[in-house]
């Protein structure tokens, strides 16, 4: 882009959603010529923190019993704390299938572990966005829904505000957007079961905000 006559090299921004709000402030602070990012739906902890919270958000946004949600979550927290910890690939196997043995089923067993243990799942578990948004000095326009359950706005823009404060960022702007889940589409949920079944693609609200806010820029 940087290289095209149209284009003022000194106004390229950059949008992430969901992991690409992770990343944009990874780009942004390394790299000054960005000129703001846009975080929609970026997490603020790491991953490990996120995933337990989502599976539970979701489960009672489908109609379960807050307990049993808050049960599953727990043994979700306890299989990702067993990848973190365990450095043995063939003891992580045992183990991982021991504790899935009779709460998922046989067939689906490998398939699970693999996704757990792969190489982008163990990065996400452990890195903290916190380590990127200290040192962003762009401009910075944080977004979330309040229906989002993928991305919990009460666990990730506490901390998303706190690491931006250390970096001493001093233009930055944070807005849960009311009604709006993790695609920023108007939900009656947020649970990802609703996504295909609503028309809108996204929410005009969101677009207005995103627009004027990077016109101002």
């Amino acid at each position: 882009m940087k290289m095209r006559r149209e284009v003022n090299a000194h106004k390229i921004g950059l949008i992430g959603h969901s992991e690409g709000g992770v990343i944009a402030p990874m780009v942004a602070a390394r790299d000054s010529d960005v000129a703001y990012i846009v975080m929609m739906a970026g997490t603020g902890v790491p991953g490990d923190r996120v995933l337990p919270a989502q599976a539970e958000a979701i489960q009672i946004a489908n109609g379960a019993k807050p307990e049993q949600a808050a049960k599953d979550a727990s043994k979700e927290q306890e299989i990702l704390e067993l990848v973190e910890s365990q450095k043995d690939p063939a003891a992580l196997d045992k183990e991982l299938r021991d504790k899935m043995k009779g709460e998922v089923p046989d067939a689906q067993i490998g398939m699970q572990i693999s996704q757990v243990t792969s190489v982008w799942m163990r990065y996400f578990l452990t890195y903290d966005p916190a380590t990127a948004l200290r040192r962003v000095k762009c401009p910075v326009l944080v977004l979330n829904g309040s229906l989002d359950k993928q991305v919990l706005p009460d666990q990730n823009l506490p901390a998303i505000d706190k690491a931006l404060e250390e970096a001493g960022n001093k233009h930055f702007e944070i807005e849960e957007l009311p009604g709006l889940n993790h695609l920023f589409q108007t939900a009656k949920t947020g649970s990802p079961a609703e996504y295909a079944q609503i028309e809108e693609t996204m929410s005009p609200i969101a677009m207005d905000k995103i627009s004027n806010w990077i016109l101002k820029q």
